[in-house]
């Protein structure tokens, strides 16, 4: 196994306090990087912090609420990572989850907010972090990976919005690469099938038969969604890609994407 130390440099984490953005701030932390993570919910957002202190007793970690959509509150996380830190090596973008509807049931409201989340989501944490990123460059590693989903190249009708929007944002991740490629900050991004998450255990809780196994009802799920690796994906596999293309383990890679989806692409 390839091991990487990370000492000294600075990894932020969006959308931080649970799922795949906790996990990859573990994998961080286990790497021996200073991490700050933001999250909206307060309650959440505490919690996560506890646990990770809880593992990592001596980590260099911040934990600030704040909502990536709003400018002033990512400005403000940055310069409270830049005051505690002084730096930001590594910015993790990890946006929001998808929307469920069709054309004929998305209405215009509906459609701003979904390509406001997924453009927005980036945007403002790139924009905010930039500077620090810059320096960072001259000093070695410095980079953007986003979270992006598998609908960008695989669009599902039932999701129409959210699949747009992801294919947008791929562009969006290609173009930055190009621009601040000679700025020596890499930008790449994962895209993911169907990963374990709050919103899944809370569906299996209302939807599974008496006495079925989350094993159980996620491996016929599968089965069903037709997904080769007959399970859902775990949190920490989604981390470990983001992990690689953070770090100076893909230091000659930029504007390209892992697909984390347990080969449901279908798509050569």
């Amino acid at each position: 196994m390839i091991q990487i130390d990370l000492t000294g440099q600075v990894a932020v984490v969006t959308g931080g306090s649970s799922g795949i953005g906790l996990a990859t701030a573990e994998l961080f932390l286990r790497a021996g990087a200073s991490v700050a993570i933001c999250g909206r919910d307060a309650d959440r957002l505490a919690r996560a912090e506890t646990s990770l202190r809880a593992q990592f007793p001596a980590a260099q970690l911040l934990a600030v609420r704040c909502d990536v959509l709003a400018a002033d509150e990512m400005s403000a996380f940055a310069q409270a990572v830049q005051d505690r830190f002084g730096r930001t090596d590594m910015l993790v973008n990890n946006a929001g989850q998808g929307r469920v509807s069709t054309f004929a049931d998305t209405t215009d409201d509906a459609w701003r907010e979904e390509l406001d989340l997924k453009y927005f989501s980036v945007i403002r944490p790139t924009r905010a972090f930039l500077p620090m990123l810059r320096d960072a460059a001259g000093a070695g590693n410095a980079s953007i990976v986003c979270v992006n989903s598998l609908l960008a190249l695989q669009p599902e009708p039932h999701m129409v919005a959210t699949s747009s929007a992801r294919a947008g944002l791929l562009s969006l991740i290609k173009s930055l690469a190009v621009e601040l490629a000679p700025q020596r900050i890499r930008v790449n991004s994962i895209l993911i099938g169907i990963v374990e998450s709050g919103q899944w255990r809370r569906r299996f809780e209302t939807q599974a038969q008496p006495g079925q196994s989350w094993e159980d009802w996620t491996g016929e799920l599968a089965r069903k969604k037709n997904i080769p690796l007959g399970r859902f994906g775990r949190p920490e596999e989604a981390a470990q890609a983001l992990f690689y293309l953070a770090t100076n383990l893909s230091s000659y890679t930029t504007g390209s994407h892992i697909d984390v989806s347990g080969g449901n692409a279908r798509h050569v």
